[in-house]
Order: structure tokens, then sequence, then C-alpha cells
């Protein structure tokens, strides 16, 4: 043992008797003031110096920052909602267009586009026309998902609902995909 652990020793054994005659319930009370006054050196400067910032704006409010409140932008209505939706959608009259803006866009990446499986369908209850296309493509990996990518930036109202990728061998540097694009779209107003 140490001179210092020698020392403290008898001040050990003193706190603990002291601590047995005093019983569990002053020891906790004990515990708990020292744990109050504790908290309380730590919160009263803190709040010395915010009373010291609410005084000093106090008296110089020029340089006080103001505090506003950012006041959210009520949700919009459902008819809000609706005309936002029907505003994206395509138009059935070019859907057309749309389809060579899909080849041009094949066409940009390097891909070959065969003919494809083409099906109109209508929902009464959304007055909305789904254009579906499978189309069979070939050409690089990379040049399918950039492909992919690219109509659904230049075309919003379209949905990439499947694709599938085939390759004979491990070799081949040429994939063979499927890839089925639906082209959402509304009668013209």
């Amino acid at each position: 043992m140490t001179r210092a652990s020698m020392d403290l020793a008898p001040w050990l054994l003193r706190a603990r008797v002291a601590a047995l005659r005093a019983g569990p319930a002053a020891c906790v009370a004990a515990v708990l003031c020292v744990a109050g006054i504790a908290a309380w050196a730590w919160v009263a400067p803190q709040h010395a110096a915010l009373q010291r910032k609410l005084a000093f704006e106090r008296a110089h409010p020029a340089t006080a920052v103001p505090q506003t409140l950012a006041v959210a932008a009520p949700p919009p209505s459902a008819d809000e909602n609706l005309a936002a939706f029907y505003g994206v959608l395509g138009e059935k009259r070019h859907t057309e267009q749309y389809v060579k803006v899909l080849f041009g866009l094949a066409g940009k990446a390097g891909l070959s586009l065969s003919q494809g499986e083409y099906k109109f369908s209508y929902d009464k209850a959304s007055r909305v026309t789904a254009y579906q296309m499978v189309l069979p493509v070939k050409g690089g990996y990379q040049a399918i998902w950039q492909f992919a990518l690219e109509a659904l930036r230049a075309l919003p109202f379209a949905s990439l609902d499947d694709i599938g990728f085939r390759r004979d061998t491990i070799a081949d540097t040429q994939v063979e995909a499927r890839v089925r694009i639906t082209f959402y779209l509304k009668d013209a107003p």
C-alpha cells in the first residue's frame, strides 16, 4: 500500500461506520443533496449568462436578432392536388411523339430497339389512359440503364415498370433486355 492510500483508509472507515449508523434513508438523502448541489453549480452560471443576454437585448433592442416565426403554407386542397396530378400527365394525342422520343433516346445511347408490344388501357374512374410498351433492347448494360433513366427524365409521366436482362455468355458485351414502360396520358383539354 502506498502512503496516500494508508492516510485515506481511516477516513473511508469513518465514512462507512457513519453511513451504517445513519441508515439507508439518510445515505440516499445525502447523495441526493450532493447531486442537487452539483446540478445547481452547473445550471447557475448558464442561467446568469442568459439573464445578462436578455438584459442586454432589453437595453439595446436595435442589436437584438428579431425572432420571426416561419409560417408554413397551408397544405394543398384535394382539388389542387388533383389539378397537379392531371397537369403532369402527357396528352394522348401526342403518343406517337413520345414513342419517337424513346426511340431517339435509345439511338443516342447506342442501343438497337426492336419492334415491341404496345397496349392501351383506360381507367374510367380516373379518366387516365395507360399506354404500356414492352421493348426488346440490345446493347451495353450501362447504356440500357442510361436509356431508361433518360426516358424517365424526358417523359415525367412515364413509369419504368420492369426491366429484365439476359446475356448468353459472360464474355458477351451486348446484353438483351426487355424494358416495360408505361405512359400515363390524359385526353386533350
